[in-house]
């Protein structure tokens, strides 16, 4: 079995609602961004790994923000 390796990726998380700026820190390294025309708050960033992006949603899911949306933007090192 081969081991797979886990490089950084960045994505799009949107969750329903606004957030605070003051949760900006508890998101680290992510941008927080609210569009008032969807009524939705973005986050746009790196995530470490997969356990890191499991963790960002277990923080959703225990304030209770309903998750909209994720994509992955590609890894840091693709190319713009």
């Amino acid at each position: 079995m081969s081991e797979e390796k886990h490089q950084p990726g960045r994505y799009e998380i949107r969750v329903r609602g606004r957030l605070p700026g003051r949760w900006g820190a508890w998101f680290a390294g992510m941008s927080l961004t609210y569009e008032t025309h969807s009524g939705e708050t973005v986050l746009r960033g790196p995530v470490a790994d997969q356990a890191a992006l499991h963790g960002l949603l277990a923080r959703f899911r225990d304030l209770g923000i309903p998750i909209v949306s994720v994509f992955e933007l590609g890894s840091d090192s693709d190319p713009p």
